[in-house]
């Protein structure tokens, strides 16, 4: 099923889902050091948190926030994936997850969510660039939201 999304008034959200904003605002401006902390002060508990705070944004950040997957085989040699990373980054990507598989027949499966919105191109040019490295056998997006 495809993920929905809704645009609510704040004060007909539950005090859950507010709560879990507040603890992201004030671990986003620095005045919590820790999600222990940051739930805490607003009267949180952890479990609340970590149940929200992967779909909980102010609509001004959500609208910000460009995020894609990745999905690539690479060879199983030492650097591929550290220049592959290293490439994501220079181009102004921001990695938020990486996962790899165990390589088998000397290939690896990597799977990276990328923030794009610091992209001066687009998601397509970033994705024929890293086709186009050594060790990259296969580079495909496969979601964005």
């Amino acid at each position: 099923m495809a993920e929905r999304y809704f645009v609510v008034r704040e004060d007909l959200l539950p005090e859950g889902i507010l709560k879990t904003e507040q603890a992201k605002e004030l671990l986003r401006r620095g005045e919590a050091g820790t999600i222990h902390e940051a739930a805490e002060r607003v009267g949180l508990s952890r479990s609340a948190f970590y149940k929200y705070k992967d779909g909980v944004y102010p609509l001004e950040q959500a609208a910000r926030e460009q995020i894609a997957t990745l999905a690539m085989d690479l060879e199983h040699r030492s650097g591929v994936l550290f220049r592959v990373l290293g490439m994501m980054a220079q181009s102004g990507g921001n990695v938020l997850t990486i996962s790899q598989s165990m390589p088998l027949q000397g290939i690896a499966n990597v799977v990276v969510t990328l923030e794009i919105s610091g992209l001066p191109g687009t998601l397509s040019e970033l994705v024929d660039r890293l086709r186009s490295q050594e060790g990259v056998k296969r580079a495909a997006v496969v979601g964005r939201s």
